[in-house]
């Protein structure tokens, strides 16, 4: 297990969301920053932590897109190497993501359309920037059936895709790592979504990392018990950067020991 850290982007500014409620006109907002991308991504920086994420939160095409969109390329120019990028990400413009130094793109929206995979968008994808600097976010809800599908476009529109094991096998060709955000607890602090954390527990492959609902260190040591110590865990709402409660020297001390459970 290692932390992941995040930065995410809404009208040019660094926010955390309640997931489930971002759309188009506007979001549900736990946490708006003072500072810009940049401090983060150099606060990240200077403790080494590496493998983190930036994400555009809004779509292309709309009119707060570049002013989130100049926020992330910041971040990513201050901190070179060390965080990846999501959020809009196609080939047309992924080369400019990671000229600007992301260490990988993040894409979900664009490889899936009609709800599955279009597997020549993602072969697409892969050729554009290289199965090495590509991370699919496969974030997922659960669906009436109790089973978890992946959504896309802001979280919004379910695909008829479902998370599991044999899609993260599936995938391995095309990416070189995964982001799994559990929307349904996405910037709640109720708690991890422990079936979503045994699914990714169970695959043994590529390294996967999960957001969504931590906000105690005790929901740290439930992921590494749930994930079998395969899990990556990014934590926002809860993360005292970002008004929460959890000290981040703290959950570092947590993620890093080696005595905690599994």
């Amino acid at each position: 297990m290692e932390f992941r850290p995040c930065i995410d982007i809404h009208n040019g500014k660094v926010k955390q969301i309640v997931g489930g409620s971002l759309n188009d006109a506007a979001a549900e907002e736990n946490f708006v920053a003072a500072q810009d991308a940049a401090y983060f991504a150099r606060l990240y920086g200077e403790l080494g932590i590496r493998g983190g994420h930036v994400i555009l939160l809004n779509g292309r095409g709309t009119p707060e897109y570049e002013a989130t969109k100049a926020q992330a390329l910041s971040a990513l120019s201050a901190y070179p190497g060390g965080l990846q990028a999501g959020g809009g990400i196609a080939p047309d413009n992924a080369a400019e993501f990671i000229d600007a130094g992301a260490s990988a793109v993040i894409v979900t929206s664009y490889v899936f359309r009609e709800g599955r995979i279009d597997m020549e968008r993602l072969k697409a994808m892969r050729a554009s920037v290289g199965r090495e600097k590509l991370v699919l976010d496969l974030s997922c809800r659960r669906k009436e059936d109790g089973a978890y599908y992946i959504v896309t476009d802001r979280w919004q529109k379910f695909t008829e895709q479902k998370l599991s094991t044999e899609l993260l096998k599936e995938l391995e060709a095309y990416a070189a790592e995964y982001l799994v955000h559990a929307v349904d607890v996405e910037g709640k602090q109720h708690g991890i979504e422990e079936e979503v954390a045994h699914i990714l527990g169970a695959y043994e492959g590529l390294p996967v990392t999960y957001a969504g609902g931590v906000h105690s260190l005790e929901d740290i040591d439930i992921l590494r018990q749930a994930g079998r110590g395969r899990v990556n865990v990014t934590i926002g709402s809860a993360l005292d950067l970002f008004g929460g409660e959890l000290k981040l020297a703290d959950v570092l001390d947590r993620v890093n020991r080696q005595d905690s459970p599994l």
